[in-house]
Protein backbone atom coordinates (compact mmCIF):
# COMPACT_ATOMS: atom_id res chain seq x y z
CA UNK A 1 0.00 0.00 0.00
CA UNK A 2 1.45 3.29 -0.72
CA UNK A 3 2.55 5.99 1.52
CA UNK A 4 0.40 9.21 2.01
CA UNK A 5 2.76 10.93 3.16
CA UNK A 6 5.06 9.98 0.58
CA UNK A 7 2.25 10.91 -2.26
CA UNK A 8 1.77 13.88 -0.71
CA UNK A 9 5.21 15.29 -0.89
CA UNK A 10 5.55 13.93 -4.36
CA UNK A 11 2.55 15.82 -5.24
CA UNK A 12 3.77 19.13 -3.70
CA UNK A 13 7.01 18.88 -5.26
CA UNK A 14 5.39 18.74 -8.91
CA UNK A 15 3.14 21.47 -7.65
CA UNK A 16 6.22 23.47 -7.28
CA UNK A 17 8.89 22.86 -9.36
CA UNK A 18 6.73 21.30 -12.16
CA UNK A 19 6.39 17.69 -13.90
CA UNK A 20 9.32 18.71 -16.25
CA UNK A 21 11.96 19.60 -13.16
CA UNK A 22 11.33 16.21 -12.32
CA UNK A 23 12.48 14.55 -15.01
CA UNK A 24 15.17 16.49 -15.98
CA UNK A 25 18.61 14.71 -16.53
CA UNK A 26 21.62 16.87 -14.83
CA UNK A 27 25.31 16.19 -15.71
CA UNK A 28 27.30 14.34 -14.13
CA UNK A 29 31.58 13.87 -14.47
CA UNK A 30 30.63 10.42 -15.54
CA UNK A 31 28.48 11.27 -17.86
CA UNK A 32 31.18 14.39 -19.25
CA UNK A 33 33.50 11.39 -19.42
CA UNK A 34 31.07 9.63 -21.78
CA UNK A 35 30.68 12.71 -24.09
CA UNK A 36 34.47 12.89 -24.33
CA UNK A 37 34.59 9.19 -25.16
CA UNK A 38 31.84 8.95 -27.62
CA UNK A 39 33.68 12.51 -29.41
CA UNK A 40 37.07 10.29 -28.97
CA UNK A 41 35.51 6.82 -30.58
CA UNK A 42 33.54 8.67 -33.28
CA UNK A 43 36.90 10.33 -34.43
CA UNK A 44 38.69 7.26 -34.45
CA UNK A 45 35.81 5.30 -36.30
CA UNK A 46 35.80 8.20 -38.83
CA UNK A 47 39.38 7.72 -39.20
CA UNK A 48 39.59 4.10 -39.42
CA UNK A 49 36.96 3.89 -42.20
CA UNK A 50 38.40 6.64 -44.22
CA UNK A 51 41.66 5.36 -43.68
CA UNK A 52 43.09 2.14 -42.01
CA UNK A 53 43.93 -0.59 -44.44
CA UNK A 54 44.72 -3.01 -41.94
CA UNK A 55 47.81 -4.11 -43.26
CA UNK A 56 46.32 -5.33 -46.84
CA UNK A 57 48.96 -3.49 -49.29
CA UNK A 58 50.74 -6.48 -48.61
CA UNK A 59 48.35 -8.32 -50.73
CA UNK A 60 47.32 -5.49 -53.16
CA UNK A 61 50.49 -4.27 -53.65
CA UNK A 62 52.84 -7.51 -53.03
CA UNK A 63 50.97 -10.11 -53.96
CA UNK A 64 48.78 -8.82 -56.69
CA UNK A 65 51.34 -5.99 -58.00
CA UNK A 66 48.06 -4.02 -58.42
CA UNK A 67 50.26 -0.63 -57.68
CA UNK A 68 52.32 -1.28 -61.03
CA UNK A 69 49.20 -1.20 -62.91
CA UNK A 70 48.32 2.47 -61.62
CA UNK A 71 51.89 3.35 -62.31
CA UNK A 72 51.65 1.96 -65.95
CA UNK A 73 55.37 1.27 -67.63
CA UNK A 74 56.48 4.81 -68.11
CA UNK A 75 56.64 5.34 -64.70
CA UNK A 76 58.11 1.72 -63.77
CA UNK A 77 54.99 -0.40 -63.65
CA UNK A 78 52.90 -2.42 -66.12
CA UNK A 79 50.60 -1.32 -68.80
CA UNK A 80 49.36 1.87 -69.68
CA UNK A 81 48.67 2.86 -66.39
CA UNK A 82 45.93 4.39 -64.98
CA UNK A 83 44.99 8.18 -65.32
CA UNK A 84 42.30 10.55 -63.27
CA UNK A 85 40.10 10.16 -66.11
CA UNK A 86 40.59 6.18 -66.48
CA UNK A 87 39.78 6.38 -62.35
CA UNK A 88 37.26 8.37 -62.69
CA UNK A 89 35.32 6.40 -65.30
CA UNK A 90 35.30 3.11 -62.78
CA UNK A 91 34.20 4.95 -60.04
CA UNK A 92 36.87 5.99 -57.74
CA UNK A 93 36.36 9.87 -56.31
CA UNK A 94 38.45 12.05 -55.43
CA UNK A 95 38.03 14.30 -51.61
CA UNK A 96 38.40 18.03 -52.29
CA UNK A 97 39.23 18.83 -49.03
CA UNK A 98 42.37 16.43 -49.32
CA UNK A 99 43.82 18.97 -52.22
CA UNK A 100 45.89 22.21 -51.30
CA UNK A 101 44.45 25.32 -52.90
CA UNK A 102 46.98 25.40 -55.17
CA UNK A 103 45.90 22.01 -56.98
CA UNK A 104 42.37 23.06 -56.54
CA UNK A 105 43.47 26.48 -58.74
CA UNK A 106 45.22 24.70 -61.15
CA UNK A 107 42.20 22.14 -62.07
CA UNK A 108 39.81 25.48 -62.07
CA UNK A 109 42.66 26.56 -65.33
CA UNK A 110 42.50 23.23 -66.91
CA UNK A 111 46.34 23.19 -66.23
CA UNK A 112 46.17 19.42 -64.94
CA UNK A 113 46.43 16.44 -66.73
CA UNK A 114 44.03 14.09 -66.60
CA UNK A 115 45.28 12.04 -68.71
CA UNK A 116 48.55 11.07 -66.93
CA UNK A 117 49.13 8.38 -64.54
CA UNK A 118 51.53 10.47 -62.84
CA UNK A 119 49.00 12.79 -61.62
CA UNK A 120 47.42 9.82 -60.02
CA UNK A 121 50.39 9.46 -58.37
CA UNK A 122 49.99 12.79 -57.25
CA UNK A 123 46.92 12.42 -55.66
CA UNK A 124 47.53 9.65 -53.83
CA UNK A 125 50.26 11.27 -52.52
CA UNK A 126 47.82 13.83 -51.29
CA UNK A 127 45.68 11.09 -49.49
CA UNK A 128 42.87 12.59 -51.74
CA UNK A 129 41.77 9.29 -53.65
CA UNK A 130 38.70 7.50 -51.37
CA UNK A 131 39.27 4.19 -50.17
CA UNK A 132 42.61 4.24 -51.24
CA UNK A 133 46.30 4.71 -49.88
CA UNK A 134 49.44 4.47 -51.78
CA UNK A 135 52.15 3.56 -50.22
CA UNK A 136 55.59 5.28 -51.68
CA UNK A 137 59.28 4.90 -51.75
CA UNK A 138 61.94 6.90 -51.02
CA UNK A 139 62.30 7.99 -54.95
CA UNK A 140 59.00 8.52 -55.14
CA UNK A 141 57.62 5.74 -56.77
CA UNK A 142 54.69 3.58 -55.91
CA UNK A 143 55.45 0.39 -54.24
CA UNK A 144 52.35 -0.73 -52.52
CA UNK A 145 48.31 0.29 -52.61
CA UNK A 146 45.80 -0.69 -49.89
CA UNK A 147 42.28 -0.16 -49.55
CA UNK A 148 39.84 1.34 -47.38
CA UNK A 149 35.96 0.74 -45.78
CA UNK A 150 35.61 3.78 -47.88
CA UNK A 151 36.09 2.52 -51.17
CA UNK A 152 32.60 0.58 -51.63
CA UNK A 153 30.89 2.72 -48.73
CA UNK A 154 31.52 6.06 -49.55
CA UNK A 155 31.41 8.99 -52.98
CA UNK A 156 32.03 12.13 -53.38
CA UNK A 157 28.79 15.20 -53.66
CA UNK A 158 30.10 16.20 -57.23
CA UNK A 159 30.63 19.80 -55.42
CA UNK A 160 33.71 20.36 -57.63
CA UNK A 161 33.54 18.33 -60.85
CA UNK A 162 32.06 14.93 -61.20
CA UNK A 163 33.75 12.56 -58.86
CA UNK A 164 35.15 15.23 -57.45
CA UNK A 165 33.58 16.58 -54.12
CA UNK A 166 33.12 16.27 -50.42
CA UNK A 167 33.10 12.94 -48.89
CA UNK A 168 29.81 11.34 -48.11
CA UNK A 169 30.23 8.41 -45.47
CA UNK A 170 27.76 5.27 -45.78
CA UNK A 171 26.74 5.62 -49.16
CA UNK A 172 26.85 2.50 -51.59
CA UNK A 173 29.87 3.15 -54.17
CA UNK A 174 27.13 2.44 -57.16
CA UNK A 175 29.35 4.07 -59.83
CA UNK A 176 32.69 2.05 -58.61
CA UNK A 177 33.91 -1.02 -60.75
CA UNK A 178 35.64 -3.40 -58.40
CA UNK A 179 35.49 -5.83 -60.61
CA UNK A 180 37.47 -3.72 -63.41
CA UNK A 181 39.60 -2.31 -60.70
CA UNK A 182 40.89 -5.68 -59.62
CA UNK A 183 41.14 -7.09 -62.98
CA UNK A 184 43.90 -4.91 -63.74
CA UNK A 185 46.58 -6.44 -61.38
CA UNK A 186 49.20 -8.09 -63.06
CA UNK A 187 48.70 -11.18 -61.01
CA UNK A 188 45.99 -12.82 -60.29
CA UNK A 189 47.41 -16.23 -59.51
CA UNK A 190 45.87 -15.89 -56.24
CA UNK A 191 42.20 -16.29 -56.93
CA UNK A 192 43.08 -18.45 -59.98
CA UNK A 193 44.79 -20.96 -57.37
CA UNK A 194 41.73 -19.94 -54.32
CA UNK A 195 39.45 -20.83 -57.05
CA UNK A 196 40.71 -23.92 -59.37
CA UNK A 197 40.54 -21.84 -62.53
CA UNK A 198 43.16 -19.81 -64.92
CA UNK A 199 43.41 -16.38 -64.33
CA UNK A 200 42.14 -15.43 -67.71
CA UNK A 201 38.81 -17.20 -65.90
CA UNK A 202 39.47 -14.87 -63.37
CA UNK A 203 39.34 -11.67 -65.13
CA UNK A 204 36.38 -12.50 -67.30
CA UNK A 205 34.72 -13.06 -63.88
CA UNK A 206 35.64 -9.88 -62.62
CA UNK A 207 34.63 -8.17 -65.10
CA UNK A 208 31.18 -9.74 -65.57
CA UNK A 209 30.64 -7.51 -62.20
CA UNK A 210 29.94 -4.21 -63.61
CA UNK A 211 29.25 -0.60 -61.55
CA UNK A 212 28.13 -1.00 -58.23
CA UNK A 213 28.83 -4.83 -57.61
CA UNK A 214 30.49 -7.10 -55.78
CA UNK A 215 30.85 -10.78 -54.97
CA UNK A 216 32.07 -11.59 -51.36
CA UNK A 217 31.20 -14.88 -51.25
CA UNK A 218 32.89 -16.02 -54.54
CA UNK A 219 35.96 -16.84 -52.04
CA UNK A 220 33.44 -18.75 -49.98
CA UNK A 221 31.13 -21.04 -52.32
CA UNK A 222 33.36 -20.71 -56.11
CA UNK A 223 29.66 -19.49 -57.42
CA UNK A 224 30.79 -16.45 -60.14
CA UNK A 225 27.29 -17.05 -62.21
CA UNK A 226 23.70 -17.64 -61.17
CA UNK A 227 21.81 -20.10 -63.16
CA UNK A 228 20.34 -17.56 -65.38
CA UNK A 229 24.07 -16.89 -66.66
CA UNK A 230 24.09 -13.09 -64.81
CA UNK A 231 26.94 -12.53 -62.68
CA UNK A 232 26.96 -13.86 -58.88
CA UNK A 233 27.54 -10.42 -57.58
CA UNK A 234 25.41 -7.87 -55.47
CA UNK A 235 24.68 -4.51 -55.40
CA UNK A 236 27.18 -2.60 -53.11
CA UNK A 237 24.96 -2.27 -49.99
CA UNK A 238 25.05 0.87 -48.11
CA UNK A 239 26.66 1.57 -44.28
CA UNK A 240 24.64 4.36 -43.03
CA UNK A 241 21.40 4.50 -41.18
CA UNK A 242 21.74 1.06 -39.44
CA UNK A 243 21.38 1.85 -35.53
CA UNK A 244 18.83 -0.23 -34.56
CA UNK A 245 19.19 -2.56 -37.24
CA UNK A 246 19.83 -6.20 -36.26
CA UNK A 247 21.48 -8.08 -38.98
CA UNK A 248 23.21 -6.67 -42.07
CA UNK A 249 24.17 -7.35 -45.86
CA UNK A 250 21.43 -8.73 -48.38
CA UNK A 251 21.57 -11.93 -46.70
CA UNK A 252 22.17 -11.46 -42.91
CA UNK A 253 25.57 -12.96 -41.80
CA UNK A 254 25.95 -10.69 -38.57
CA UNK A 255 26.51 -7.65 -37.21
CA UNK A 256 28.12 -4.68 -38.13
CA UNK A 257 30.83 -5.69 -36.43
CA UNK A 258 30.84 -9.06 -37.89
CA UNK A 259 30.30 -8.00 -41.11
CA UNK A 260 33.66 -5.64 -40.96
CA UNK A 261 35.51 -8.04 -39.20
CA UNK A 262 34.66 -10.60 -42.39
CA UNK A 263 34.88 -7.97 -45.16
CA UNK A 264 38.69 -6.85 -43.40
CA UNK A 265 40.11 -10.43 -43.39
CA UNK A 266 38.37 -12.04 -45.82
CA UNK A 267 37.91 -9.42 -48.71
CA UNK A 268 40.24 -6.72 -47.75
CA UNK A 269 42.82 -9.05 -47.16
CA UNK A 270 43.98 -7.20 -44.01
CA UNK A 271 46.05 -8.95 -41.34
CA UNK A 272 43.78 -9.53 -38.44
CA UNK A 273 41.68 -12.53 -36.67
CA UNK A 274 38.51 -14.01 -37.59
CA UNK A 275 36.61 -17.15 -36.58
CA UNK A 276 33.44 -18.12 -37.98
CA UNK A 277 32.95 -21.88 -37.86
CA UNK A 278 29.90 -21.95 -40.61
CA UNK A 279 32.89 -21.15 -42.95
CA UNK A 280 33.93 -24.83 -42.29
CA UNK A 281 31.26 -25.99 -44.16
CA UNK A 282 32.45 -27.77 -47.35
CA UNK A 283 28.99 -28.90 -48.37
CA UNK A 284 28.23 -24.75 -48.31
CA UNK A 285 31.30 -23.16 -48.61
CA UNK A 286 33.77 -25.47 -50.44
CA UNK A 287 36.44 -22.70 -50.93
CA UNK A 288 36.14 -21.28 -47.49
CA UNK A 289 36.59 -24.71 -45.73
CA UNK A 290 39.93 -25.69 -48.28
CA UNK A 291 41.48 -21.94 -47.56
CA UNK A 292 40.85 -22.41 -43.59
CA UNK A 293 39.32 -19.13 -44.21
CA UNK A 294 36.75 -20.11 -40.85
CA UNK A 295 39.47 -19.42 -38.57
CA UNK A 296 42.27 -16.98 -39.36
CA UNK A 297 45.04 -15.72 -37.24
CA UNK A 298 47.72 -13.08 -37.69
CA UNK A 299 50.36 -11.43 -35.31
CA UNK A 300 50.25 -8.80 -35.07
CA UNK A 301 46.42 -8.49 -35.18
CA UNK A 302 45.68 -5.12 -37.24
CA UNK A 303 41.83 -5.49 -37.32
CA UNK A 304 40.29 -6.44 -34.01
CA UNK A 305 41.54 -3.24 -32.34
CA UNK A 306 39.84 -1.19 -34.54
CA UNK A 307 36.54 -2.79 -35.21
CA UNK A 308 34.79 -1.33 -31.73
CA UNK A 309 35.70 2.17 -33.22
CA UNK A 310 34.76 1.17 -36.33
CA UNK A 311 31.32 -0.24 -35.41
CA UNK A 312 30.62 3.40 -33.14
CA UNK A 313 31.13 5.21 -36.60
CA UNK A 314 29.26 3.63 -38.79
CA UNK A 315 26.42 3.15 -36.44
CA UNK A 316 26.42 6.94 -35.77
CA UNK A 317 26.11 7.47 -39.80
CA UNK A 318 22.46 8.65 -40.21
CA UNK A 319 20.71 7.77 -43.70
CA UNK A 320 20.82 10.82 -45.45
CA UNK A 321 17.85 13.26 -46.30
CA UNK A 322 16.62 13.38 -49.94
CA UNK A 323 16.80 17.13 -50.97
CA UNK A 324 14.24 19.37 -51.74
CA UNK A 325 12.05 18.84 -54.28
CA UNK A 326 12.96 14.90 -54.70
CA UNK A 327 9.43 14.27 -54.21
CA UNK A 328 6.33 14.96 -54.44
CA UNK A 329 5.29 15.93 -50.61
CA UNK A 330 1.66 15.44 -50.90
CA UNK A 331 2.17 12.55 -52.89
CA UNK A 332 4.17 11.32 -49.62
CA UNK A 333 1.72 12.08 -47.00
CA UNK A 334 -0.80 9.70 -48.85
CA UNK A 335 2.00 6.70 -49.48
CA UNK A 336 2.57 7.01 -46.24
CA UNK A 337 -1.01 5.31 -45.27
CA UNK A 338 -0.75 3.33 -47.84
CA UNK A 339 2.56 2.27 -46.47
CA UNK A 340 1.04 1.65 -42.57
CA UNK A 341 -2.46 0.41 -44.45
CA UNK A 342 -3.21 -1.25 -47.82
CA UNK A 343 0.42 -1.72 -48.82
CA UNK A 344 1.27 -3.63 -45.65
CA UNK A 345 4.41 -2.49 -45.74
CA UNK A 346 4.83 -1.79 -42.44
CA UNK A 347 4.80 -5.37 -41.51
CA UNK A 348 7.85 -5.24 -42.18
CA UNK A 349 9.77 -2.48 -42.38
CA UNK A 350 8.67 -1.29 -39.43
CA UNK A 351 8.94 2.67 -38.37
CA UNK A 352 11.35 4.27 -37.79
CA UNK A 353 13.51 1.93 -38.29
CA UNK A 354 11.92 0.23 -41.51
CA UNK A 355 13.09 -3.56 -40.71
CA UNK A 356 11.94 -5.55 -38.07
CA UNK A 357 13.01 -5.05 -34.31
CA UNK A 358 14.76 -8.46 -34.10
CA UNK A 359 15.31 -11.15 -36.11
CA UNK A 360 14.93 -9.43 -39.36
CA UNK A 361 14.96 -12.63 -42.39
CA UNK A 362 12.71 -14.30 -44.41
CA UNK A 363 12.92 -17.02 -46.70
CA UNK A 364 12.86 -16.57 -50.31
CA UNK A 365 9.44 -17.92 -50.51
CA UNK A 366 7.89 -14.88 -47.98
CA UNK A 367 9.19 -12.66 -50.24
CA UNK A 368 8.79 -14.55 -53.57
CA UNK A 369 12.21 -14.54 -55.29
CA UNK A 370 14.54 -17.07 -56.13
CA UNK A 371 16.78 -18.88 -53.76
CA UNK A 372 19.80 -18.40 -55.18
CA UNK A 373 21.47 -15.64 -53.36
CA UNK A 374 20.17 -16.57 -50.00
CA UNK A 375 21.34 -20.05 -50.05
CA UNK A 376 25.07 -18.84 -50.56
CA UNK A 377 24.98 -17.76 -46.41
CA UNK A 378 24.65 -19.41 -43.55
CA UNK A 379 20.87 -18.46 -42.48
CA UNK A 380 19.53 -19.21 -46.28
CA UNK A 381 17.45 -16.16 -45.80
CA UNK A 382 17.20 -12.86 -46.90
CA UNK A 383 17.26 -9.40 -44.63
CA UNK A 384 14.35 -6.72 -44.48
CA UNK A 385 16.38 -3.88 -45.83
CA UNK A 386 15.94 -0.90 -43.88
CA UNK A 387 14.14 1.76 -46.16
CA UNK A 388 15.93 5.26 -45.14
CA UNK A 389 17.88 6.96 -47.88
CA UNK A 390 16.46 4.96 -50.38
CA UNK A 391 16.56 8.07 -52.58
CA UNK A 392 21.02 7.29 -52.47
CA UNK A 393 20.00 3.91 -54.11
CA UNK A 394 18.55 4.75 -57.38
CA UNK A 395 21.23 3.97 -59.87
CA UNK A 396 21.69 0.29 -60.18
CA UNK A 397 18.42 -1.04 -59.04
CA UNK A 398 16.43 -2.38 -56.17
CA UNK A 399 16.87 -5.77 -54.11
CA UNK A 400 19.85 -7.33 -53.86
CA UNK A 401 21.15 -7.67 -57.05
CA UNK A 402 19.25 -4.86 -58.33
CA UNK A 403 16.90 -6.89 -60.61
CA UNK A 404 13.98 -4.06 -59.94
CA UNK A 405 14.85 -1.32 -62.05
CA UNK A 406 12.70 1.00 -60.18
CA UNK A 407 10.97 1.77 -56.98
CA UNK A 408 7.58 1.09 -58.72
CA UNK A 409 9.07 -2.39 -60.22
CA UNK A 410 9.48 -3.30 -56.32
CA UNK A 411 5.69 -2.12 -55.65
CA UNK A 412 4.48 -4.05 -58.46
CA UNK A 413 6.03 -6.99 -57.81
CA UNK A 414 4.78 -7.18 -53.88
CA UNK A 415 0.99 -5.30 -55.56
CA UNK A 416 0.94 -8.81 -57.44
CA UNK A 417 2.93 -11.42 -55.07
CA UNK A 418 0.45 -10.65 -52.12
CA UNK A 419 -3.12 -9.74 -53.94
CA UNK A 420 -3.08 -6.25 -52.27
CA UNK A 421 -5.17 -5.11 -54.95
CA UNK A 422 -3.19 -1.51 -55.24
CA UNK A 423 -4.54 1.11 -57.37
CA UNK A 424 -2.40 2.97 -59.86
CA UNK A 425 -2.40 6.25 -57.89
CA UNK A 426 -1.94 3.93 -54.41
CA UNK A 427 1.27 2.86 -55.97
CA UNK A 428 2.40 6.31 -57.09
CA UNK A 429 1.61 7.77 -54.01
CA UNK A 430 3.61 4.64 -52.07
CA UNK A 431 6.77 5.53 -54.33
CA UNK A 432 6.68 9.21 -53.49
CA UNK A 433 6.69 7.80 -49.79
CA UNK A 434 9.82 5.81 -50.19
CA UNK A 435 11.70 8.39 -52.09
CA UNK A 436 11.08 10.91 -48.91
CA UNK A 437 12.61 8.63 -46.12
Amino acid sequence: MRNPALVGVSLLLCGVFGVAAAQEVYETAVDRSNDVNTERTMDQGRRIFRFATFGDESFWGDTLGLHKAIEGAPLGGVGDGVSPATALAVGLKVDVDALPPAVIEALKQGQVDLNSPATTLTLLKLNSVVGVTGFFNEQGTLRSVGIQCALCHSTVDNSFAPGIGHRLDGWAARDLNVGAIIALAPDLSFFANLLGVDQATVRMVLNAWGPGHFDAELALDGKAFRPDGKTSAVLIPGAFGLAGVNLHTWTGWGSVTYWNAFVANLEMHGKGNFFDPRLSDASQFPVAARAGFDNVRNEPDLVTPKLAALQFYQLGIPASKPPAGSFNAEAAESGKEVFNGAGKCAGCHVPPLFTEPGWNMHTPQEINVDDFQANRAPDKRYRTSPLKGLWTHMKGGFYHDGRFATLLDVVNHYDQSFSLGLSDQQKSDLVEYLKSL
